[in-house]
């Protein structure tokens, strides 16, 4: 746990296994095959050669060598003709053997790249979501930190609807603080965000200088961890269900159950307001007890308030459309 979508060279992540998008014979080739390959050094085809080749939707595994990685696990992926002769289902293949053999191996990290989705044709958002999917289905019956490393954005594409929708949302919406400005003085001024800050009390801060130190403690309000127990409860959800669904890793998760006063980031508070199926209002409240407010001067928080407004709570789908606009992933 998690999955991290990250734009990177596969052959620098420093990670228990990473996965080589092979051919049959498992010898090398072009693309992320050859790149592993000239990474790891001439040991790695040497001890592949051992090996007898690898069936389409299988998986083989050897050592790393001179790769950051302790292994090396290859996958054949398909050949994509027209959707209609298999290519789903041994794409998926691919992810879900890889995985399981990386988890036989006693992997607690490992990196995949967008399988089959270069020379071998298979459209780029489908091969996507069988990523994302199989991935997401394995991750809630296992704990493993799993990479979807693309090495450059032309390997991203979400589907044209989406990108359309979303891009039409973030334009009609967004207020860039920087470039608003007052006319009548010509001095760029911050554009209104029209959120309240509120507190236990109804004019706490307004009394604060008539108030003793103590009331005011005594006012507090509840803390954010203790907010969020509260609402997995509320939603009569199980610890792992939330953090699974938040994208959220279950130590993180446990500092946070363990300690009142954990100060999350704004991702992981937001991550655990997906998860949890929070209104847009509901976000804002849970998001002000770790002292952040979603604003439309951030294309992110843009993208989080379209998905809320949408009741669409998938947050690995969220996090693909934040890493298309060049965002910061929800969870961790």
């Amino acid at each position: 746990m998690p999955l991290i979508i990250e734009r990177n060279d596969i052959t620098k992540m420093q990670v228990d296994a990473i996965v080589n998008a092979a051919n049959s014979s498992l010898l090398g080739g072009g693309g992320v095959d050859g790149a592993i390959h000239r990474a790891a050094g001439p040991q790695l085809l040497e001890e592949c050669r051992t090996l007898g080749g690898c069936m389409t939707g299988m998986a083989k595994i050897t050592k790393g060598y001179r790769l950051p990685a302790k292994y090396v696990i290859h996958t054949v992926g398909p050949v994509y003709q027209d959707g209609r002769h298999g290519e789903k289902d041994a794409l998926t293949s691919c992810y879900r053997n890889s995985l399981f053999l990386a988890e036989t191996n006693h992997c607690e990290t490992i990196a995949f790249p967008l399988i089959s989705s270069g020379i071998y044709g298979y459209p780029k958002d489908q091969a996507l979501q069988v990523a994302v999917d199989t991935i997401h289905s394995f991750l809630n019956e296992h704990d493993m930190t799993v990479y979807l490393v693309l090495f450059d954005k032309s390997s991203f594409q979400l589907g044209t609807k989406v990108t359309a929708e979303l891009k039409e949302y973030i334009d009609d919406n967004y207020v860039d603080i920087e470039q608003h400005h007052d006319v009548r003085r010509g001095t760029a001024v911050s554009a209104p965000i029209n959120y309240t800050i509120r507190s236990a009390g109804s004019s706490f801060l307004a009394q604060a200088d008539e108030t003793s130190l103590e009331n005011i403690v005594g006012q507090v309000d509840e803390s954010f961890s203790q907010m969020l127990l509260r609402k997995i409860d509320e939603k009569k959800m199980t610890d792992a269900e939330c953090y699974k669904k938040a994208n959220v890793d279950r130590k993180l998760f446990s500092k946070i159950r363990s300690d009142v006063l954990y100060q999350p980031s704004k991702q992981t508070a937001l991550a655990f307001a997906i998860a949890l199926e929070l209104s847009l209002t509901e976000t804002q409240d849970m998001l002000m007890k770790a002292g952040y407010a979603l604003s439309h001067s951030s294309k992110a928080d843009l993208v989080i308030e379209y998905y809320i407004k949408h009741r669409n709570y998938n947050v690995y789908e969220i996090n693909e459309a934040l890493f298309a606009f060049d965002q910061k992933l929800l969870g961790m």
